[in-house]
């Protein structure tokens, strides 16, 4: 035992003086490792935690999150009017969520001004300020403008400032009661808003409770609350495709191509002398009421909030992200990736599979409040209605790798548009 003592002695000297990094590690030193250790700590995690500030703290309440459908329509004549229609849907108790309580817990514009800057937002036709060289036309563009001025009260040019809301719909009777009493909220001239759905393939209750909407709204409701028009199209493509198989990205192209054959058909037939095209999605369950407003302040052509979805983390608070990943930027990365695929690549984004290197609206400083974009989704897009009337509208097949409201934006932009989003202004979609 002796000499195991004397071996174990010898071993654990050497050890602490042989090995230089052991000397470093001294019993008084412990203390202001595990000090520096903590404050490295600490500040790691202020730093993820105002990366998050702009979120949390506009999380809506428990009370009001617990509700799957929160949508204050206390003031909606529609809600008011027709309860009974919507029984169905998930619609909250309505006494329970304020108008108030809505306007503070829901996520609108966080921290920045979207006060329109005239130099920032360019219009697509260019004006002379003040101190510009009058620009000089020849003989024939002045008997162009002359004979454009004698004749240009006999034809019909597009309603200034007039609105036309776009839905391709498919099974969204749960959704409807929500989409109506975020209409209502609105602050836009009804007597220059239209509406147009396209019911698609749709085998619950949607179609007819648009046919009782529209009764309501263009019939029982008060003047100031019809809309200028109000349409419904069917058109059935008999695409069957369950809803657990939706996000598989092999079935992503083939869906996507069926959903821009649903948007060309509703905008051919739908669009007529309005100025503003707006696409909603049927399942929104957030947007400003002073939205349509603030996006035609920008006076662009092509412009899309940032559309968030809050899911529950794993300590069961909300953590809001990025729901809608088509809204994108190009990178170096991204356009030498895209450099090397062949003609027949089909990208799509949103999944780890595919690393795409684009730039996504989470991804942009505070200071970048309007952007570039190279493509958009659908969730809530404004669009000026020239940009659709040039021939623009969403590939059914592949155009550099894009369909449908990826390939429209792409479209656009080679068309000379601007297509453009609001990183800081946001929107929220349902949780899938």
């Amino acid at each position: 035992m002796e000499k195991i003592a004397d071996i174990q002695g010898t071993y654990l000297t050497r050890f602490s003086r042989g090995i230089p990094f052991r000397r470093i590690i001294r019993r008084e030193t412990v203390p202001i490792m595990i000090i520096a250790f903590a404050l490295s700590c600490t500040l790691l995690v202020l730093k993820a935690y105002r990366q998050n500030a702009t979120l949390t703290q506009y999380e809506p309440s428990l009370s009001v999150l617990t509700q799957q459908h929160t949508v204050d329509t206390e003031d909606s004549w529609y809600a008011k009017t027709s309860s009974a229609l919507y029984k169905e849907t998930a619609l909250v108790d309505q006494a329970t969520v304020s108008d108030k309580a809505a306007t503070e817990n829901y996520i609108e514009v966080l921290g920045n001004d979207y006060k329109p800057k005239p130099a920032s937002m360019p219009s697509w036709l260019p004006s002379a300020g003040p101190g510009t060289a009058k620009t000089s036309l020849t003989n024939e563009s002045q008997a162009i403008l002359a004979n454009n001025h004698q004749v240009s009260q006999y034809t019909q040019e597009p309603n200034t400032n007039s609105l036309l809301i776009l839905t391709p719909i498919k099974n969204n009777a749960k959704h409807l009661g929500r989409y109506f009493a975020l209409l209502d909220k609105l602050k836009y001239p009804r007597n220059q808003t239209s509406l147009a759905f396209l019911v698609s393939d749709s085998t619950d209750r949607t179609q007819q409770m648009l046919i009782e909407s529209k009764k309501w709204y263009q019939e029982t409701a008060p003047p100031e609350l019809r809309f200028q028009r109000f349409d419904i199209y069917r058109q059935d493509f008999f695409y069957a495709l369950p809803r657990k198989q939706r996000h598989l990205r092999e079935k992503q192209q083939e869906r996507r191509i069926m959903m821009a054959r649903a948007r060309n058909y509703l905008w051919t037939r739908a669009l007529r002398d309005e100025q503003w095209v707006l696409w909603i999605d049927g399942d929104l369950e957030y947007y400003p009421p002073n939205i349509v407003n603030d996006l035609m302040a920008y006076d662009k052509d092509v412009i899309v909030p940032n559309c968030l979805v809050r899911r529950r983390n794993v300590r069961g608070r909300w953590k809001h992200s990025v729901y809608d990943r088509n809204a994108w930027q190009e990178t170096p990365q991204s356009l030498e990736m895209i450099s090397k695929l062949k003609e027949s690549d089909f990208l799509v984004e949103g999944y780890k599979t595919l690393k795409t290197y684009r730039r996504y609206l989470d991804r942009f400083p505070k200071n970048e409040t309007v952007v570039p974009l190279d493509g958009v989704g659908g969730t809530f897009t404004l669009v000026k209605s020239h940009v659709h009337r040039s021939g623009v509208g969403f590939p059914a097949w592949l155009f550099q790798h894009q369909v449908e409201t990826e390939g429209f934006a792409k479209l656009a932009k080679a068309h000379g548009y601007g297509v453009y989003g609001l990183p800081f202004y946001y929107i929220r979609h349902v949780t899938d």
